[in-house]
């Protein structure tokens, strides 16, 4: 029989909340953490809005921040979501530390738009209206500090984790866009499924609120622009959407094997049973029309799962607000459900904490968890006017109780990668 996988220790740094209770809290409220944004200037961009992190500082977590001050955004993010979910999970100590893993879903952290337009202003001077590529790498000499820029790289959060937390087991960094928190999880249990550790550190972390993260994403038409009601922006399945809405945090899950935990009398949260994952295979920006990877990736968690449709008590949606993402996962949920879609809650928190990309799946999935411990699920908020394309239950606009065993949460990235995982209750 393969190794069951548990969790054992949550945490969080996220718009909405700098832990998990505050999120909790705040979700079932029915609270917006979108707001202007102020983390640059954003004025003259199309998208004037965002769901930053609010109110927190690494020594919230009781960490120097003398030693945090260079590092990058996500890595902060990172470390005090980490610090909380191992805490919680009382792990330390009780795992020889080869044995003890991480693998995150972590993005960059915030390029430096500025030195960057100093380089380019460079390099168009010395062309004489052309770029001279020399002026442009003279001046990255010169103003560039090479481990500050080498702090913003994605994999930089899992080697600081592995050093607070002495995991010298496998660690690894995977970023599948908005997918890629969902498949660390997914990848980190098969690890312990085969036997290659006994707990791993896994989740995600980003932060793309800034010049380059915005420009990208509105020349790719995908931002919400109602920035006149920032807290009606996220509207995920409203006929009216107009976009995402780009968030920023982290959030941190322990993952460990089953007997081990138990023998320490660990507290668990809820057990893995699911992990799907499939690609698209059709555009890199476009889901497929008919919704086939997000199909045969529901699919192929129930069967890793061993449930049946009718045995999911609640769907955490990708859903991000976007017009095609929310029709096709609509239509992907339909063909895998069939008539059991029509009497399962399917919410999308995004419409309260914004897109926190690489760092949104494993939000989701503690929010599936506290909704197994608390019988709650979390409503889609600003649902005002339905969309025809989108006909299922989105407990719109206030949380319910509703009995939940088996949850399903979707993540579907950027480049086609759909991950779903499944967890019950022990």
């Amino acid at each position: 029989m393969r190794r069951r996988v548990v969790i054992t220790g949550i945490g969080c740094v996220t718009p909405l909340g700098n832990t998990v209770d505050q999120l909790w809290q705040n979700l079932l409220a029915g609270k917006s953490g979108v707001s202007r944004t102020t983390l640059f200037d954003a004025s003259s961009f199309p998208t004037k809005i965002s769901a930053q992190v609010k109110d927190w500082s690494i020594a919230d977590e009781g960490e120097d921040p003398g030693e945090w001050v260079d590092r990058g955004r996500h890595t902060c993010f990172g470390a005090g979501a980490a610090k909380q979910a191992v805490v919680d999970s009382g792990v330390l100590g009780t795992v020889e530390p080869t044995r003890f893993g991480v693998y995150l879903g972590a993005g960059e952290g915030q390029q430096d738009f500025f030195r960057f337009s100093d380089m380019m202003a460079a390099a168009v001077q010395a062309g004489d209206g052309n770029l001279d590529l020399k002026a442009f790498v003279d001046k990255g000499l010169a103003i560039l500090d090479p481990v500050a820029e080498l702090e913003q790289e994605p994999n930089m959060p899992v080697g600081y984790l592995a050093g607070m937390f002495n995991a010298q087991g496998p660690n690894v960094n995977c970023l599948t866009a908005c997918a890629a928190s969902s498949q660390a999880i997914g990848e980190a249990t098969e690890i312990i499924r085969r036997g290659e550790a006994d707990a791993m550190i896994s989740g995600g972390t980003h932060s793309m609120i800034h010049p380059f993260g915005v420009t990208g994403f509105n020349l790719l038409t995908a931002l919400s622009e109602r920035n006149d009601e920032p807290e009606k922006a996220s509207r995920p399945f409203d006929l009216n959407r107009d976009g995402f809405v780009l968030g920023e945090g982290a959030a941190i899950v322990v993952l460990e094997e089953y007997e081990h935990a138990k023998s320490r009398d660990a507290r668990i949260y809820g057990e893995i049973l699911g992990y799907g994952t499939t690609a698209d295979a059709f555009r890199i920006t476009d889901t497929h029309p008919e919704g086939r990877g997000g199909i045969s990736c529901m699919k192929m968690a129930l069967a890793d799962a061993g449930k049946n449709v009718d045995e999911i008590d609640y769907i955490n949606a990708h859903g991000t607000s976007t017009a095609v993402n929310d029709r096709v996962e609509t239509l992907a949920i339909r063909q895998v459900f069939g008539d059991c879609a029509n009497s399962i809650p399917v919410s999308s928190t995004k419409s309260m904490t914004g897109h926190l990309i690489a760092a949104a799946g494993v939000t989701e999935l503690i929010v599936c968890l506290k909704s197994l411990q608390d019988n709650v699920v979390p409503p889609t908020i600003n649902y005002e006017t339905p969309d025809p394309a989108c006909d299922l239950d989105y407990v719109p606009n206030a949380a319910r109780d509703h009995q939940c065993k088996t949850v399903l949460t979707n993540s579907f990235g950027f480049g086609g990668q759909n991950i779903t995982l499944i967890a019950g209750r022990v």
